[in-house]
């Protein structure tokens, strides 16, 4: 007979390990290489790739890169990881610290906000293109991210869905425009709207007015209304620097 004892899980033998656990920065999910081409390159792609999908704001510690640690996880030499950390810093994804190591570039609340304000620019010039550039049935997929949500704000138990839903929204908004310039130049800005997203979205009824400026972009784009459409997806991502200056003092 099966048992139905269900075994005790690490953290349920350890309860301290939980909240050490909660004392150390995010780690980078890193596959290992095993392409042929240049290894630069490939690690290059990896840590990037890992670097984005990391939120940085997540914990007050830096996130430090050590050589031997991904030297083993991508298993490849440390030449190809330096050479691969020289590009990224160059990027202004990392930087060297003298003495300490690589790590993982966090802006400060001023950094942040300038990066919202430009990513403002960027993204309401993109609605205004989806006007113009988007096909009926590529606006219908914005309004099917929110679905299980029935356009009303998420419950606590549904927060990790629709923030995912959100950076989804944004990321749409800027692909929909079919501006590969826009593209480009927001591509090096979004590891750090995301990260700030993914952290405000809990915050102070963020999520129940988020959802509600996104029906009302939706419904500007549905109806090919240009400046409006334009203006709404400013407005949204100016209140995101707003809300920034006003709470986000962990920043500073």
């Amino acid at each position: 007979m099966r048992s139905l004892v269900k075994p005790l899980t690490d953290l349920e033998k350890n309860p301290t390990a939980e909240a050490e656990a909660l004392l150390e920065p995010p780690k980078l999910s890193i596959r290992p290489i095993d392409s042929p081409a240049s290894f630069r390159t490939q690690a290059y792609q990896a840590l990037k790739a890992a670097i984005t999908s990391v939120n940085v704001y997540a914990h007050p510690q830096e996130i430090r890169l050590d050589e031997r640690q991904l030297s083993h996880d991508l298993g490849v030499s440390r030449t190809p990881i330096r050479e691969a950390m020289t590009l990224l810093e160059q990027e202004g994804f990392v930087r060297t610290v003298p003495r300490r190591g690589v790590f993982v570039v966090r802006k400060t609340k001023a950094e942040i906000i300038e990066i919202i304000h430009v990513w403002a620019a960027l993204e309401s010039m993109a609605a205004r293109l989806i006007t113009r550039n988007a096909s009926d049935a590529e606006i219908a997929t914005l309004r099917r991210l929110f679905e299980e949500f029935h356009g009303t704000a998420p419950d606590g138990g549904q927060m990790d869905e629709y923030s995912d839903a959100n950076i989804a929204f944004h990321q749409a908004i800027i692909g929909l425009s079919k501006s590969k310039l826009i593209a480009g130049m927001t591509e090096n800005l979004f590891i750090h709207v995301r990260a700030i997203r993914q952290v405000t979205i809990r915050q102070r009824d963020r999520a129940r007015r988020s959802i509600v400026d996104h029906m009302k972009i939706i419904e500007a784009l549905e109806r090919r209304d240009t400046e409006l459409a334009e203006r709404l997806t400013r407005e949204h991502t100016l209140g995101l620097a707003a809300h920034v200056e006003k709470y986000c003092d962990f920043l500073s």
